[in-house]
């Protein structure tokens, strides 16, 4: 075969599986829209649906120190199965064990062996992200909450101008999560010296970046901030951080700490 003809003949098979990703791209996203379709009280399944019930992935950290934010997922998947709608879904459920590299195995299972027509994750940006990251790369619809935007948008690389194709997530922005901080600490009297303790992962590095997280609105709002750095997650020692907030004389502490962290540093 001379060079040309094989140049063609595997142009011709690149385009081939180009039209076979768009057509399940186009499936998929159809598909998706059905699901929010049934999920609207009073509104009729679409026909796609009748054929059999649409495949939802589900990822939170069950196990492992975040299983907290997991201890109602039980509940809710059988709420939501029991509903008006229910009938029309299957749920496929996986654990992080609040483990990134575990989130990403699992939406990989999801896509590549169960199959499932959504993802959905929830809880921090070690589950959120590493999830919506494999839908994305994949073409796959995927919904995620419980993390604060920024850490969830940015902690991905996200760019405003272009946003994402198949990923979507909403809940609340560290904008509000400063509005509500420095409400409670208004209402106290205190010399307005905050010592932070952010942990060196996704949510941590958001909440602390001098742009995007805390420092820059707080010292708007009259507060000193110390922060001593990232800390690694599972620490077993916070005297240098304890030491650094006595030197400044903090009244408040602020962080977002793991509840095993919080428990060490508040014992020491």
């Amino acid at each position: 075969m001379s060079g040309a003809a094989r140049s063609g003949e595997d142009e011709t098979n690149k385009k081939g599986e180009r039209n076979m990703l768009l057509n399940r791209r186009k499936f998929i996203t159809t598909t998706a829209a059905t699901s929010l379709a049934l999920a609207a009280p009073g509104l009729s399944a679409p026909a796609i649906a009748q054929g059999r019930k649409i495949k939802l992935g589900y990822v939170s950290p069950q196990t492992g120190p975040l299983a907290g934010f997991a201890e109602s997922d039980a509940y809710n998947i059988a709420a939501f199965l029991a509903s008006p709608h229910g009938e029309n879904f299957e749920v496929v459920v996986k654990d992080s064990q609040s483990s990134s590299n575990r989130a990403s195995s699992v939406a990989q299972e999801l896509i590549f062996e169960d199959e499932v027509d959504i993802i959905t994750a929830t809880s921090t940006p070690d589950t959120t992200n590493p999830v919506a990251d494999q839908a994305e790369l994949n073409g796959v619809p995927c919904i995620t909450n419980d993390t604060p935007w920024q850490p969830h948008f940015f902690g991905r690389q996200g760019d405003p101008s272009v946003g994402f194709d198949y990923t979507f997530h909403f809940f609340w922005g560290l904008e509000d999560i400063i509005s509500v901080f420095s409400g409670i600490w208004d209402a106290v009297p205190t010399n307005k010296v905050v010592g932070a303790l952010w942990p060196n992962d996704p949510d941590g590095n958001a909440w602390g970046d001098q742009e995007l997280g805390l420092p820059k609105p707080l010292a708007t709002a009259g507060y000193t901030l110390t922060d001593p750095g990232r800390y690694q997650p599972l620490s077993d020692d916070f005297s240098n951080q304890i030491a650094a907030f006595k030197a400044a004389g903090c009244e408040i502490v602020t962080g977002n700490m793991i509840p095993p962290d919080f428990a060490t540093f508040w014992s020491q």
